[in-house]
């Protein structure tokens, strides 16, 4: 069978973008490695379970509050107004995106990319099946390659794909303990210590029947386990059962480019689509896994590569802006304890909270404040230029 398109990667960018595809009647095969669990602590807004009709049973916890806890141990509860943060398990909110996709008419493959082939003309792209161990082909028009930061078909296929920054990510899944105190099932926490992440943070989110723990940096030679271990000493969660471990590659930023100008286009983490500052990918992913969808369908309607481009040139218009400031905001505060105390301190700010989420919720700047953007501001200069004290609120 000669399929529309192929997408390589089966997690939230692929597998929305192979049931967008599906949904529109165009032939898909989506090829995933399967029973790799990506690291995540899986929050998701309300605007991702909007947009892209996740049910409740998705949902393993419904967040209410942010905690920041600085270098010092001072922390900072951020309450989420009109609303909640949903949780999501990657072991099983990935399957249910893949089966979905299933479900639209995806034929799915279970097998590791190798290579594409166009010795022929058209397009194939040739896999090791899972199963036999055999390599097989799948004749394309289009790809799109979904396969993660360090993506095998990007750094094959598209002009600097290969050179995609990142940060390595770690996290534990343990049981949830019984009355633990000082611990809330409604509740995230965010750790900016350098002691747990020299360049980043540390998180305990609640999954319901489980927690995520875990850390993130860039910096080569940090013992990520040796972080966890700690983070779980410092939350008394050491006593509880480990469920798993994972760890991956998290980019650090969108690549200039994400098409080779012909039949590859990148989404989700290969793209580089994951939030600075915050680390959000399950949201961003999926918007890029649509905007890869709509591009590719635009390309097979009109028979011009070019139109591959639309997916990043779209969804840069829509959340570039967002990226370049949380970028901003994470090299003026992740570099030091003393600046992330500061970060911890700007926090108290009830502007700062309100505007916050009110941007995570719906993935867009709030404007209808310009004061309180001014304010914002003014104790952002104070702050970097230690006009004002780093513990203050």
């Amino acid at each position: 069978m000669l399929y529309d398109v192929v997408v390589v990667g089966g997690g939230p960018a692929g597998a929305t973008a192979a049931d967008d595809l599906a949904c529109k009647g165009y032939k898909v095969a989506m090829l995933d490695r399967a029973g790799r669990i990506k690291p995540c602590g899986g929050a998701i807004p309300p605007r991702a379970i909007q947009d892209f009709d996740i049910p409740d049973s998705q949902l393993v916890a419904r967040i209410n509050t942010a905690r920041m806890i600085s270098p010092t141990g001072r922390s900072v509860n951020m309450p989420i107004e009109n609303g909640f943060i949903g949780m999501v398990d990657r072991e099983h909110f990935d399957e249910f995106l893949r089966l979905r996709a299933v479900r639209s008419g995806t034929q799915s493959f279970i097998g590791t990319f190798l290579q594409i082939d166009r010795t022929g003309g058209q397009p194939v792209v040739i896999y090791r099946d899972k199963a036999t161990k055999q390599e097989r082909r799948i004749k394309t028009k289009l790809i799109i390659g979904a396969d993660g930061a360090r993506s095998n078909v990007g750094r094959a296929e598209v002009p600097g794909g290969d050179m995609i920054p990142y940060v390595i990510a770690y996290h534990e899944i343990i049981e949830t303990p019984q009355n633990l105190p000082n611990y809330d099932p409604m509740r995230c926490d965010v750790i900016y210590d350098g002691v747990i992440s020299p360049d980043f943070y540390g998180w305990v989110f609640p999954h319901g029947s489980s927690i995520s723990v875990g850390m993130g940096t860039e910096i080569t030679g940090t013992d990520l386990k040796d972080a966890t271990r700690l983070l779980r000493e410092t939350a008394g969660l050491t006593e509880c059962k480990t469920i798993r471990k994972e760890g991956a590659p998290i980019p650090l930023k969108p690549l200039d480019r994400w098409d080779n100008g012909h039949d590859v286009l990148l989404a989700g983490d290969a793209a580089g689509v994951v939030a600075p500052a915050s680390g959000e990918g399950i949201y961003y992913a999926m918007a890029c896994g649509r905007e890869a969808a709509n591009a590719t369908m635009a390309c097979l309607a009109s028979g011009n590569a070019k139109d591959l481009k639309l997916a990043r040139k779209v969804f840069m218009k829509e959340h570039g802006t967002v990226f370049k400031m949380l970028g901003a905001m994470q090299a003026a505060y992740y570099k030091s304890d003393e600046r992330r105390e500061r970060f911890v301190s700007l926090c108290h700010d009830v502007d700062v909270q309100r505007l916050t989420f009110e941007a995570y919720m719906n993935k867009k700047l709030v404007k209808a404040r310009p004061m309180a953007h001014l304010k914002i501001g003014i104790k952002n200069v104070a702050h970097l230029m230690r006009l004002i004290p780093a513990i203050s609120t």
